[in-house]
C-alpha cells in the first residue's frame, strides 16, 4: 500500500480522507488549492502536507495523488497535471473524490502512464469535522492498480469497498443524493412549517428530530414495508386532501413537493401503487385548496 499522499483541490472529501490516511501514518506531501491561503487552512485541517497554490511538481513526489475539486473542473486539472508531469506519472496513482463521475476525465492523465481510477465515500462531510468512516461504503473505480490501491486504502479507513463505474455512477450518486441533500431539505421545510404555527425552531428541530430517528430504527429493524406509517400507508387519502389545503399557506413548492413525495412513496412502498397514486391524484384535485 502507498504511503505518500498529495491533495489537489482539498474540497470536503478530499481534504477529510486526508486527515483520517493522515492519522492512519499516510506521509501527505502537496496540498494544492486555488490560493496559498486556502491551502494553508487545509493542511491545518490535515494536519500535515505542504500548501501550495496551483498546479505544482511537487506533486509528482507522492504515490498517490487525490483530485477534490468540483467535477467541472477535473478535466481541466488532469490536463494541466499532465503537461506539467509527462511521462513521470507511469507508476503513479491519480483517484478523483467525484460521486458522480467515472474515471474518464482523468484520461489525460492515463494516456501519460499513471494509473486512474476514483474513490469517493457515500457519506456527508459538512468541512467543519470528518465523520466516522466505519462501516461507509465507498465506490471505486478505475484500472487494475488504482482499484487495488484504492480498495486497501477503503478498507484501512474501515470503510466497503464496491465496484461502481461507468454508466452506474450518477445513479449510485442521485441514491445518495436523494438521502442527504434532499432529505435535509426536506426536514428543513418541515421545521418552517411548525415555526410558522407557532413552534420556536428548537421545539421544531427537536420534534423532527425524535421522529426521524424512530423512523430510521424501524427502517432498519422491521424494513420498510413495517416502517410505514402516516395518512398514505393506511390509506387514509381524505387526511392528504386535508394536508393539500393546509399547504395552500406555504410556498408552492411545499405542497408540490408533498404531492411528489406521497407519489413516490405509493411507487416504492404500496402493494397496489398504480391504484393509490390514482387515489392520491384524485384527493390531491378536489381538495378545497384547488379549484375544480
Amino acid at each position: 500500500m502507498a504511503s505518500t499522499i498529495a491533495i489537489v483541490g482539498a474540497g470536503r472529501v478530499g481534504r477529510g480522507l486526508a486527515q483520517r490516511l493522515h492519522r492512519l501514518g499516510w506521509r501527505v506531501g502537496a496540498v494544492i488549492t486555488q490560493s496559498k491561503s486556502t491551502a494553508r487552512a487545509a493542511v491545518r485541517k490535515i494536519g500535515g502536507g505542504i500548501a501550495y497554490s496551483g498546479p505544482t511538481r511537487q506533486v509528482l513526489a507522492a504515490d498517490v495523488v487525490l483530485v477534490s475539486t468540483p467535477d467541472d473542473a477535473i478535466v481541466r486539472v488532469a490536463s494541466e497535471l499532465a503537461r506539467l508531469g509527462g511521462e513521470e506519472w507511469t507508476g503513479k496513482v491519480v483517484l478523483h473524490t467525484s460521486g458522480a463521475l467515472d474515471r474518464s476525465p482523468l484520461a489525460s492523465l492515463a494516456r501519460v502512464g499513471a494509473s486512474t481510477g476514483s474513490i469517493h465515500p457515500l457519506q456527508t462531510f459538512s468541512g467543519r469535522n470528518v465523520p466516522d468512516l466505519e462501516g461507509v461504503v465507498f465506490a471505486i473505480d478505475g484500472d487494475a492498480r488504482a482499484l487495488r490501491i484504492a480498495r486497501s486504502m477503503v478498507r484501512s479507513l474501515g470503510g466497503i469497498p464496491v465496484n461502481v463505474g461507468g454508466k452506474n455512477k450518477p445513479a449510485y450518486h442521485a441514491a445518495g443524493a436523494l438521502v442527504a441533500g434532499h432529505a435535509l431539505a426536506l426536514v428543513e421545510a418541515a421545521v418552517l412549517m411548525l415555526m410558522k404555527i407557532g413552534f420556536t425552531r428548537r421545539q421544531a428541530v427537536r420534534s423532527l428530530l425524535l421522529l426521524m430517528r424512530q423512523m430510521l430504527v424501524n427502517y432498519e429493524r422491521l424494513g420498510p414495508r413495517l416502517a410505514w406509517t402516516g395518512p398514505l400507508s393506511r390509506g387514509d387519502y381524505e387526511t392528504i386532501a386535508r394536508h393539500r389545503d393546509a399547504l395552500t399557506q406555504m410556498p408552492a413548492e411545499f405542497a408540490d413537493s408533498y404531492l411528489a413525495l406521497s407519489l413516490l412513496g405509493a411507487r416504492v412502498l404500496s402493494a397496489n401503487a398504480t391504484e393509490s397514486q390514482s387515489k392520491i391524484s384524485h384527493a390531491w384535485k378536489h381538495a378545497r385548496g384547488e379549484s375544480s
